[in-house]
């Protein structure tokens, strides 16, 4: 069980930077290159001893969140973010910070 965990585990350290961060792309003297949040999770486990023939199992999973990507052009490089992406984190962000203001205040008050 612990070489599939290695195994895994050399991969997910492999990918490093370019998981993050793709692949640039030139489009009409405009090089763009993406840019994402990478989570992986890995577990593994077995039962009983060192015996080969012990029950165990292993999982895991990811995600990747894309936030913009840096566009290089006449201009200069810059951030262009993902706005949908932003509103996806901003809304429930703001939705518990005005729910915590609010209890703070409710407090405040007595």
């Amino acid at each position: 069980m612990t070489n599939i965990s290695l195994k895994l585990a050399e991969t997910i350290s492999s990918n490093g930077i370019k998981s993050v961060y793709g692949e640039p792309v030139e489009i009409d003297g405009t090089t763009i290159v993406p840019v994402a949040a990478v989570q992986y999770g890995f577990g593994a486990g077995s039962a009983g001893d060192a015996d080969e023939d012990a029950p165990g199992g292993a999982g895991g999973g990811g995600v990747s969140i894309p936030f913009g990507a840096y566009v290089s052009d006449e201009t200069g490089v810059h951030f262009r973010p993902n706005l949908i992406t932003l509103l996806v984190v901003a809304i429930p962000f703001v939705w518990v910070a005005g729910h915590a203001w609010s209890r703070v205040i409710k407090a405040l008050k007595k």
